[in-house]
């Protein structure tokens, strides 16, 4: 026998519960006949794993029959995540697998991500998006001494993408102590100590950066509303002529959030629509930038 969190949730929100889900190939979001409601199902291997979610969100548990979960198992594994020509995510832990990666893609550094409760591995095209641009920053500061922070960290897969393509230290933050959790599952599996990254459960809107806490490149991947209130302490985290990406932004909310972050100073140079997502970058303007 196994196990499964379920809630139901109006359809509204089944964007957020999508972007929270993505990678994991244990859950499933249905519609409830009436287009107003979905449910929201995640099979767990113990009781409680489920119960850790129904803490977390509400919702309900259930013993579910075996032949259940095999079927939500049979699945084929997903192929790793290319990322540029310089990163490689894979849901694969074995080390022998992850090795014959590794020769098989030399050139490329490689993270070990698998879903685990309602956290992702970075499909999703907000997160996804963010890998691209960690990537592109990376290159263009190869060899040099750079920082990166990661607000709304969730499973600290951009934080790690960080220190694996060169930077010093990342520091990094969630709301969600499951998150945290689920990140801290994954220094481990990669290899990543505590002196590299400084990992903890944190509110953005109460939040104090502290000097390591401040990042060369800071990535917020948050949704739309939080990130238009959030601005004036994200820019708090940016060192002198900091790069700012920001994600987790409906496309239908663009605009607003461009026009709130334009007010504290900030602009964007480059701008990515994938569906129904946008993911931006940019910095503040010269004459706001911090010292």
């Amino acid at each position: 026998m196994s196990w499964s969190w379920n809630k139901l949730s109006a359809a509204k929100w089944e964007d957020a519960w999508s972007e929270r889900i993505a990678g994991n190939p244990n859950a499933v979001i249905t519609q409830i006949k009436g287009g107003k409601t979905i449910r929201i199902v995640v099979y767990c291997d113990t009781e409680q794993d489920a119960l850790i979610l129904k803490e977390h969100f509400g919702g309900s548990v259930r013993e579910v029959k075996t032949q259940d979960w095999v079927a939500a198992q049979n699945r084929e594994p997903r192929p790793p995540l290319k990322i540029r020509d310089s990163l490689l995510i894979t849901e694969q832990t074995d080390a022998e697998k992850l090795k014959a990666l590794q020769q098989q893609f030399p050139k490329r550094r490689i993270l070990s991500v698998p879903a685990e409760m309602a956290f992702g591995t970075g499909d999703h095209a907000t997160t996804s998006a963010c890998l691209r641009f960690i990537c592109d920053f990376a290159k263009s500061r190869k060899g040099s001494d750079w920082s990166m922070t990661d607000i709304g960290c969730g499973t600290a897969v951009l934080a790690m993408a960080a220190l694996e393509l060169g930077a010093a230290r990342a520091a990094a933050f969630d709301f969600d102590p499951m998150a945290i959790e689920v990140a801290r599952h994954n220094m481990e599996r990669n290899g990543i100590t505590d002196a590299r990254l400084d990992l903890f459960v944190g509110d953005v809107f109460e939040w104090t950066p502290t000097a390591g806490q401040k990042g060369d490149l800071v990535v917020a991947n948050l949704f739309s509303t939080i990130l238009q209130k959030a601005f004036p302490r994200i820019i708090t985290a940016m060192k002198q002529n900091a790069v700012l990406v920001i994600s987790g932004i409906l496309a239908s909310q663009w605009e607003e959030t461009k026009a709130a972050a334009e007010r504290r100073g900030i602009t964007f140079d480059k701008v990515i629509k994938r569906g129904k997502w946008v993911t931006a970058k940019g910095g503040l303007r010269t004459s706001t930038a911090r010292v």
